[in-house]
């Protein structure tokens, strides 16, 4: 049974500076996810004006990526150690800095380090944000409606970026996706100071074990690496690669065992809520991610839409997931539980994918495109929330910048990866039938196609995967 550290709840006169410090940490959040998404249509508005490669582009998002899911579990728990306010405000003026950076870059090199000074800052920024919101609402019912409205704010980010994208690319020009940060990022910067509160302990370094730090790092951005480069690295150079990831992964789990202050607490991983939350994240990350990926691409090399046009096509999908999430899916929670809810999201999720899968070349909007769409975002808009509360529910007060940093780095790794796999499926299927002959368009349609077809297989693995491990009271928070 779920055994739950009840915290008193904070005083009435507080309701209010807590409510409107969850906006601050959404703010800071919302910049950091949009950013992740709103550079996929700008692509190649970049590639032409800085005369990229077709390979080379791609370090646009890896250089943000390999930093961002490498850094997030150390800044996790730096964040436990030194104070999350002060690992969140830095974060934000980091990121802050390299937008502009990126934004007034005219050489492909300078683009790229700024990118992956952004993956640092918004890794030091979203590793702490959860375990902040747990922190600012004990009380179950309100911490559900709090994850509630992160989740939206999360999720309606990665898919207004899209829209963002296209609209600031085709009206200005690509610099400004990344100037638009420079206001948003002072204001909450300014903001984050002004009304979150102070940590309660000084800074130290105390505590924090570096070489286990200076492993999992290793690790993990090696990781990101080799998913992201997957298609170009080669079989054997992946293969290496892996194997490299997984020594040094091995390393860390042999230097945590053993030492007296670990990074990663391993007793973490017998919370069955915490871990199986963590793997089913990653199943079903991995086809969002894809399906947003390879939705944009369907629209604009298939159907034929413009840049506008796609980001525009996108947009019924944050503002159902927005609506929902804010309205809905914490009440759903609170009636139903967690665990039915996420089961309940992942099928709908499942159903949407499967509808994609047809993927025609003369498909419409309206008939292909926009029911499967809101499909998705109904189904993440349950899912992601109960998935949210169940994965911080194993997880001590003291550990949750932690277990935020996990959660988000599995997140990281479980997009990179479904983009990875599922666009590499999709190009190879459509580079064999252009081989046989087939048309341009009927070739890339089809390999669409089984990039779906395989995003179905791993949803439905996520479903089964929650319908064992997560039923509620099969879990217990660690002591």
């Amino acid at each position: 049974m779920t055994t739950t550290i009840e915290s008193p709840a904070p005083p009435r006169s507080s309701t209010y500076s807590r409510w409107w410090s969850l906006v601050v940490l959404c703010a800071g959040a919302l910049m950091t996810i949009l950013d992740g998404n709103i550079v996929t249509v700008a692509m190649p508005a970049i590639q032409a004006d800085l005369g990229f490669s077709g390979p080379g582009l791609a370090w646009v998002v890896n250089a943000y990526l390999i930093p961002f899911g490498g850094l997030l579990l150390l800044a996790g728990r730096l964040g436990d150690l030194v104070g999350r306010r002060r690992m969140f405000t830095a974060g934000l003026a980091l990121f802050t800095v390299a937008s502009v950076l990126c934004g007034v870059a005219t050489g492909q090199a300078m683009l790229i380090a700024a990118r992956a000074l952004q993956g640092a800052g918004g890794a030091m920024t979203m590793a702490v944000v959860l375990g902040m919101v747990v922190a600012l609402f004990p009380e179950p019912s309100e911490r559900a409606r709090a994850i509630a409205v992160f989740s939206a704010v999360g999720a309606a980010g990665g898919a207004l970026g899209t829209f963002l994208g296209g609209a600031l690319t085709e009206a200005l020009n690509w610099h400004w996706i990344f100037l638009i940060n420079l206001p948003i990022g002072v204001v909450a910067w300014l903001a984050a100071v002004r009304v979150l509160a102070p940590d309660d302990a000084a800074p130290s370094g105390r505590g924090a074990d570096y070489p286990g730090a200076a492993l999992v790092t290793g690790a993990l951005m090696l990781t990101v690496y080799t998913i992201t480069g997957a298609g170009a690295h080669g079989t054997h150079a992946t293969l290496l690669l892996s194997g490299l990831a997984l020594a040094l992964f091995a390393a860390f789990g042999v230097r945590q065992a053993r030492t007296a202050r670990p990074l990663l607490r391993l007793r973490l991983f017998r919370s069955r809520l915490l871990t199986g939350a963590n793997a089913v994240q990653v199943l079903m990350v991995a086809t969002m991610y894809g399906f947003q990926f390879i939705g944009a691409l369907y629209l604009q090399r298939v159907l034929g839409y413009g840049e506008l046009a796609t980001g525009t096509a996108f947009l019924p999908a944050p503002v159902a997931i927005g609506v929902l999430m804010l309205g809905w899916s914490a009440r759903a929670v609170g009636r139903f539980g967690a665990y039915r809810v996420l089961l309940a999201g992942l099928a709908l999720i499942v159903a949407g994918l499967a509808l994609l899968s047809r993927a025609p070349v003369g498909g419409a909007y309206l008939a292909d495109v926009l029911p499967p769409m809101l499909l998705l975002a109904v189904g993440f808009a349950a899912a992601m929330p109960a998935l949210t509360g169940l994965a911080m529910t194993g997880a001590r007060e003291e550990d949750a910048g932690l277990a935020s940093g996990l959660f988000n780095t599995t997140q990281v790794v479980g997009g990179s990866l479904g983009l990875a796999v599922l666009s590499t499926l999709a190009a190879s299927r459509t580079d064999a039938l252009l081989g046989q002959g087939a048309g341009q368009v009927a070739a890339t349609a089809e390999g669409y196609q089984l990039a779906f077809r395989v995003a179905v297989a791993v949803s439905v693995g996520a479903l089964v995967l929650a319908a064992a491990v997560l039923r509620e009271g099969t879990g217990r928070r660690v002591r």
